[in-house]
């Protein structure tokens, strides 16, 4: 159980966590803390922020872990949107705009940091390069959306684009990279 970058793995810890085996959270923290850290500071960047982040998502696993259902998905999945979640819940309350990686936008680069704790994983790599594969404008508005947390409208108003064209570009980068990960 102690390798989280299985599927089933992930899944035997959560409901573990879920029966209240002793030791099953903190195993959980072990093998799932730096990644889930590294999504955070990609959202939040910002150290403290993205440790509170990390410690929401943890409380919030040994309290609904037996909401996870492994034929729903996959744990990493279901980990990854409580602390995407908790992210972007602490960047609203800070009323705090997270920044872009794109300079067109106004805002200075981001270093990768943060993307090289996540590309740790393998399932990570292999998104970098199926995310590398796509349009930049697909790409552009997958990351706005899922990585940095902004709405269909707001990345439309960030790029000066049509709502309906920046949904289609999303949506089609979506398609394609289902495809790509299958």
């Amino acid at each position: 159980m102690a390798d989280m970058n299985q599927a089933s793995d992930g899944a035997a810890v959560i409901l573990a966590v879920a029966a209240g085996e002793e030791g099953a959270l903190h195993q959980l923290y072990q093998a799932q803390a730096s990644r889930l850290f590294g999504i955070a500071m990609g959202i939040l960047r910002d150290r403290d922020a993205a440790a509170d982040a990390l410690h929401d998502t943890m409380l919030k696993v040994s309290a609904r872990a037996a909401q996870f259902d492994p034929t729903r998905g996959e744990a990493g999945a279901w980990l990854t949107g409580i602390i995407r979640h908790a992210a972007l819940d602490l960047a609203r309350a800070r009323g705090r705009e997270v920044p872009t990686d794109n300079p067109m936008l106004g805002d200075s680069l981001v270093h990768p940091e943060a993307l090289e704790r996540i590309a740790a994983a393998q399932q990570s790599a292999r998104l970098r390069d199926c995310l590398a594969a796509l349009e930049t404008r697909n790409r552009e508005g997958i990351v706005l959306a899922f990585v940095h947390g902004f709405s269909h409208a707001q990345i439309a108003a960030r790029l000066e684009l049509p709502l309906g064209t920046v949904k289609a570009w999303i949506r089609r980068g979506l398609i394609r990279l289902k495809g790509c990960l299958s």
